[in-house]
């Protein structure tokens, strides 16, 4: 016999989505004394999670369509739900989501949440491609009680498209810890600069992504070679790594001419988790993505006084505000990319206006404990509507 506290299920493709930016809000949804589950598929994250007392359930989920892997995870997924009569499935991930909603509704599971972190149709998508992804959207939108968007630019596709009524689609936003990503004093930044081996004086250019196309890493890298031959006090920062269940093309190619050309002057540091140490000692971050949900680094790099470089897309425009606390440009374009970090580079105090600024708007907008919040409270009007009889 199943408890009589109120159950969900927090479903998306990899661990790195899990660990990295929905456990906060497990947290909260286990301080309303609700029983939360999580599932994905297996990876380095899982059993350091499971050591801190979470419940992990692992599938293989594809991040693409492959239809026979889409079958397999539909089925696995359709048991546990059937099996752990959850009240509440949250759904994250575009491929996740999609087989989540399904199985979701045919196990008979009451309420189904989707939050769309960035609707995979886009602006800059040929016309078949978006045509295709946002009548999947609207399919789907039958099997979905209510749509988080971390977007008020996904919340008016979604209500312009009609994928849900109004009144089921609601903007939640994006945020991080406040007390975590706040400014380093210039004494701690360069302790960790020296631990890095980079100079005090230098400039430091910086971008967290996954290590593929569309993070805009190949332009980041023709961007920096074209600089270093004009500045040799400049330093780039790559943070991030290419997952194994990225289906983009592979640029290592690219990487491997970038440290040929830089040498020392750029550094490619992997997956870290000392993001805000890193982030300090950047004088300018840069995210050059060709598309984005709401991206979370820029506003990591926001809340610690960093003025943004980013691209005019969802997401990112909503975030920076042109010429205000950062630059916005075009997609695919390493000449603009370079042009504009030159601008930081030689205007070292306009990068500190545009810190100020972006980190008195994090400040109102992107505090984490209110997104957790919002979402609990949108979750239990749920609740108000439905027939489930749980605390």
């Amino acid at each position: 016999m199943r408890s009589s506290k109120l159950k969900i299920c927090q479903l998306c493709a990899v661990d790195f989505t899990l660990y990295h930016f929905l456990i906060p809000l497990i947290d909260g949804l286990k301080k309303e004394g609700w029983e939360v589950e999580a599932i994905c598929s297996y990876g380095k994250h899982i059993n350091p999670l499971r050591d801190r007392g979470y419940i992990i359930k692992n599938i293989d989920i594809p991040r693409n369509l492959n239809p026979f892997k889409i079958l397999k995870s539909f089925f696995l997924l359709y048991k546990i739900f059937k099996k752990e009569n959850y009240d509440i499935v949250h759904v994250h991930t575009p491929v996740a989501s999609i087989i989540g909603r399904i199985a979701s509704k045919l196990a008979g599971v009451q309420i189904v949440i989707y939050t769309a972190h960035g609707f995979y149709f886009h602006e800059n998508m040929n016309k078949l491609k978006f045509l295709f992804y946002l009548n999947l959207e609207k399919l789907m939108g039958y099997l979905t009680n209510v749509i988080f968007t971390q977007s008020y630019e996904d919340q008016n596709l979604a209500t312009k498209y009609n994928i849900l009524p109004k009144d089921k689609i609601f903007t939640i936003g994006n945020g991080v810890n406040i007390e975590k990503f706040k400014p380093f004093n210039i004494k701690k930044s360069n302790l960790i600069k020296k631990k890095l081996k980079i100079s005090k004086n230098y400039f430091v250019v910086g971008c967290i992504a996954r290590l593929v196309k569309e993070k805009g890493i190949v332009e980041f890298l023709e961007a920096a070679k074209s600089i270093f031959s004009k500045y040799k006090d400049v330093i780039f920062l790559v943070v991030g790594e290419r997952l194994e269940s990225d289906h983009d093309t592979n640029i290592n190619d690219h990487i491997k001419s970038a440290k040929i050309k830089l040498q020392n002057n750029i550094k490619f540091l992997g997956l870290r988790d000392d993001i805000p140490e890193l982030i300090s000692v950047m004088d300018l971050y840069c995210l050059p993505s060709w598309r984005e949900g709401m991206p979370r680094s820029i506003i990591e790099a926001m809340m610690m006084s960093k003025p943004i470089l980013a691209t005019n897309i969802r997401g990112s425009r909503e975030e920076v505000v042109d010429k205000q606390t950062g630059l916005l440009i075009p997609i695919k374009s390493a000449k603009d990319l370079e042009y504009n970090m030159i601008k930081f580079i030689k205007n070292r105090k306009l990068c500190r206006e545009y810190g100020v600024k972006g980190r008195k708007r994090a400040l109102k907008l992107y505090d984490e404990a209110k997104v957790i919040n919002l979402q609990i409270k949108l979750i239990k009007e749920q609740l108000k509507d439905s027939s489930i009889n749980a605390i």
